[in-house]
């Protein structure tokens, strides 16, 4: 093979054959608009981004620190508060543990919610994951959002 045609083969594995750039990473994700959203799904899509997020975030830490978790937010370098959210981690049995809740509940349906490394996985499979959440009236209950 010449030299010009093995520098052919690399660029179409590293970029694709032309053509078949679907766009599919300038077009959202999410199939339903976040503020078409029922009030109470709204507000766990909210959170459950942050805690997709965080989780994430805490399980790259432990893999990049010989299996050891995170033990505060500020260690991994994250900050706990945000102008809307107040963000929380723990460890149990060294998986991590999120929570993040709204810094101002009132109006709010959903007030917190939380997840492990099993939202991960689920979001991986079907691009929705599920975490439990507290209502305004102090009950809990799963729900499920959009990656």
């Amino acid at each position: 093979m010449s030299g010009r045609a093995l520098w052919f083969v690399i660029l179409v594995m590293a970029f694709g054959p032309p053509g078949c750039n679907d766009g599919g990473g300038s077009r959202p994700r999410s199939s339903r608009d976040v503020n078409n959203l029922p009030p109470d799904e709204r507000d766990a899509t909210l959170l459950g981004r942050e805690v997709y997020d965080l989780v994430d975030r805490a399980v790259d830490y432990r893999g990049s620190h010989r299996g050891r978790p995170g033990a505060t937010l500020r260690i991994m370098g994250i900050e706990s508060l945000t102008t809307t959210t107040v963000r929380r981690i723990e460890n149990v049995q060294l998986e991590p543990v999120v929570t993040v809740s709204f810094r101002q509940p009132t109006g709010r349906e959903i007030l917190s919610c939380r997840g492990d490394s099993q939202v991960l996985e689920e979001a991986a499979m079907r691009g929705l994951f599920t975490m439990m959440c507290t209502a305004s009236s102090g009950a809990q209950r799963p729900i499920e959002v959009e990656k």
